[in-house]
């Protein structure tokens, strides 16, 4: 074979799943059809969820100064995302371009194959692994793998010639995105509704600023190529009143609200991820963070599958968790959809929103929501507040061993993207009985520090933490006892 996994797409699930795989010495081909990075700035920002996942794997600080805030909307609806204790605030203005430049460099330097100028052309499931045609510089050639995974986008090829079924709703608008210099704009950076439909404006690095323009009972158009200039800036004064077209557009763009999701992520040796699993209306930014979560959730099953340490029903686990949160997705964004871009006749509605959202625990709620914090796995039954849910940042100083004294964080411990078996009593029970996967899990004893009197914490013994950062099994509270939950999610132990 050529590589364990070919990854078609290198946007920013793509270059997730490759690091991911390359953590844990996985071959890894990317193919890319683009000869280089577009530049275009696409997504902006992180959620506090994406920028947890980016702090476990040590990439936080290659973006430099990050600017972050707690300001946040539901529909054009104000939120306060500040309710959300133990999380990141959200990074705002990173353009995608950047985001993908940090991840590219990040991939390359842990030994990832990526081959831009590479045009996936079709492929064959053979059962015991996938044959890939591709075109590239050299002509056309034919790659082999275990895996292949499409990370090719909302018009993904590998969706079409895979055959996977992609039910959903279809346009029923058009809107327009551009990125201008040379006009100074009052921002709104959770959109304004105006009577005859929204628009939202938000300051970019270097003196850019976006703007997004939507015309209520404009039709969605065909189009093979962006839209001028001058259809975006003539838009934008039928709605404002405002004339803009002496501005310089950087980049132009338009937009549906088609909302789509395959019924299932995996078919056979074949797998997709982030717009290539789902398209919706980018509403509050989610659309880059789930694709990025989708590729970190696929990667430590794939890679522990190829190394043989689980069994092939683990990549089962990837469709069961993550099509229920791509189904939440694509049911807020339709939502948001209906705030933010309806007429007159839903105000009462926005009314009634805007009262609840002044009540902590609905803020909390939409919060969690839209940053992707809410999310809880099925990962067996018991009591603990935490099963299932992502860990929070835990301070920690090392107890034993040559670091005894030392001071870390459950995040920093992840950052080798392994396991972790957090012994926070000191049991030694405890660790004989995980030390039979010491060699795809960490097993730290520490002392917790900062835990919140009668918090998720409070109270816990012991945390095993997959490598996506969820925990998959706690003391007090599991139903069923370590070994289980390490065999679940980790295989079988060494000399079985």
């Amino acid at each position: 074979m050529d590589a364990a996994v070919i990854i078609a797409g290198a946007g920013p699930a793509g270059l997730m799943l490759a690091g991911e795989l390359r953590l844990a010495g996985v071959e890894v081909i990317v193919l890319e059809r683009l000869a280089a990075r577009t530049g275009e700035s696409r997504g902006l920002g992180f959620t506090a969820r994406t920028m947890e996942i980016f702090d476990q794997r040590g990439l936080l600080s290659r973006f430099g100064e990050v600017e972050t805030s707690n300001v946040g909307h539901f529909g054009g609806l104000p939120v306060d995302f500040g309710v959300l204790e133990g999380a990141h605030q959200a990074a705002k203005s990173i353009p995608q371009s950047h985001t993908e430049s940090v991840l590219e460099e990040w991939v390359v330097e842990l030994g990832t194959d990526l081959r831009r100028s590479h045009e996936v052309l079709s492929f064959k499931d053979t059962g015991d692994g996938v044959e890939v045609e591709v075109r590239g510089p050299a002509g056309e050639q034919t790659l082999r793998a275990r895996y292949l995974v499409g990370c090719d986008g909302g018009r993904s090829l590998i969706r079409k010639a895979g055959g996977f079924d992609f039910p959903g709703t279809a346009a029923t608008l058009e809107m327009f995105l551009a990125d201008i210099k040379g006009v100074d704009l009052e921002p709104r950076m959770i959109g304004e509704t105006l009577p005859g439909g929204m628009v939202m404006v938000g300051p970019l690095p270097g003196g850019v600023t976006r703007i997004i323009v939507c015309e209520r009972g404009t039709p969605p158009q065909r189009r093979t190529s962006p839209p001028s200039w001058e259809e975006v800036a003539a838009a934008w004064q039928r709605l404002t009143g405002t004339d803009i077209s002496h501005a310089e557009a950087v980049w132009v763009s338009s937009f549906g609200d088609a909302t789509r999701q395959v019924t299932e992520y995996r078919r056979g040796n074949v797998f997709l991820a982030g717009d290539s699993a789902h398209i919706h209306l980018p509403a509050g930014g989610q659309g880059m963070n789930t694709s990025i979560q989708d590729a970190v959730n696929l990667g430590w099953k794939m890679a522990a599958v190829l190394n043989g340490h689980a069994p092939e029903s683990l990549l089962d686990t990837y469709h069961d968790e993550r099509h229920p949160v791509g189904k939440r997705l694509l049911m807020n964004t339709r939502a948001q959809g209906l705030l933010f871009l309806s007429g007159a006749e839903v105000q009462p509605l926005r009314d009634v929103l805007t009262e609840l959202i002044g009540y902590e625990e609905v803020s909390r709620h939409l919060a969690a929501m839209v940053s992707g914090l809410e999310i809880r796995y099925d990962v067996g039954s018991g009591g603990h507040p935490l099963l299932g849910k992502r860990l929070p940042r835990l301070e920690l100083v090392h107890e034993r061993g040559a670091r005894a004294g030392e001071k870390t964080d459950s995040v920093t411990l992840l950052h080798a993207g392994r396991g972790i078996l957090l012994d926070l009593e000191d049991n030694a029970t405890l660790r004989a009985r995980a030390a039979a996967w010491s060699d795809r899990i960490d097993i730290v004893t520490a002392v917790p520090h900062g835990v919140t009197p009668g918090g998720d914490l409070d109270g816990t013994s012991a945390v095993l933490v997959r490598p996506d950062g969820y925990v998959a099994w706690a003391a007090p509270g599991s139903h069923h006892d370590l070994p289980m939950a390490l065999e679940r999610w980790f295989g079988t132990p060494l000399g079985a």
